[in-house]
């Protein structure tokens, strides 16, 4: 006996699923139209998508973060165009994983994140996975997230809210590499001073003052690099670290991911 597809029977699986009508016509036929079947053969269908897409480059996506209680989870998930980042369905997808991390944690949230994520990859026909991910605990946090693509979280001792939000704004707009100057390695050093040296090999000046150009172009190159030396940028006429000491306040923690 051969059971008549629906279009009742489709919207019904397309309403469940959100995948687009034919696909969903074409599962219920192979299933015919037993809708427990279908579903299972949309599934497949979508694992199977996924694999034959794990060679792109997924360079795009969007940054979420969420707070809860003395805990904010910052994720990445990543596509491969702009236009699929701003998606509902990708958006959504991106809020249920970062819930997840919330109730269950990281690692729950990476074993469960396939069976999410393969649907979304079969109605965007894109490339999706996951970015960095972290969990950062604290009494005084900071969130700031920039037009869906730079993610910040800042763990203060002392300070407020407020304090922790706007120098999680300040890195986002600055980009500072390092903390605090204890942490510029050897090797940065190095790189910095042999591309400097260059530059100043060939001003025509003593070696005396030459030397001191060629302190004074590492020492600011390091500056404009390092967080509490950078100037704060609501107000240029002190640096993190003076509104820091101001607050009695002292960064604890920094999470931050760029797309």
């Amino acid at each position: 006996m051969t059971i008549q597809i629906t279009t009742e029977l489709i919207k019904e699986l397309r309403d469940a699923t959100g995948i687009s009508v034919m696909q969903c016509k074409r599962a219920l036929e192979e299933a015919e139209g037993d809708m427990t079947k279908a579903l299972a053969i949309l599934k497949k269908t979508s694992s199977d998508i996924a694999l034959k897409k794990m060679d792109r480059t997924a360079a795009d996506g969007a940054v979420m973060i969420k707070e809860s209680g003395n805990k904010s989870v910052l994720l990445a998930l990543h596509c491969e165009t702009d236009f699929v980042s701003k998606n509902e369905d990708f958006t959504t997808l991106l809020s249920k994983l970062v819930d997840l991390i919330l109730e269950k944690g990281m690692d729950e949230m990476k074993a469960m994140s396939k069976d999410l994520i393969d649907p979304i990859i079969q109605k965007t026909g894109e490339k999706i996975e996951l970015g960095d991910g972290y969990i950062v605990e604290g009494s005084v946090l900071g969130n700031y997230v920039h037009n869906n693509k730079i993610g910040i979280i800042v763990s203060l001792e002392g300070g407020d809210k407020d304090l922790a939000r706007d120098i999680a704004m300040h890195i986002a707009a600055m980009k500072p590499e390092y903390i605090t100057r204890d942490e510029i390695n050897a090797e940065a050093t190095k790189l910095i001073t042999e591309i400097f040296e260059k530059e100043v090999a060939s001003i025509d000046k003593p070696e005396e003052i030459k030397k001191k150009m060629l302190e004074g172009k590492i020492n600011t190159y390091f500056k404009e690099k390092t967080l509490l030396e950078q100037a704060f940028i609501k107000n240029g006429d002190e640096t993190i670290s003076q509104l820091l000491d101001k607050n009695k306040a002292k960064i604890k923690e920094v999470k931050r991911y760029s797309i």
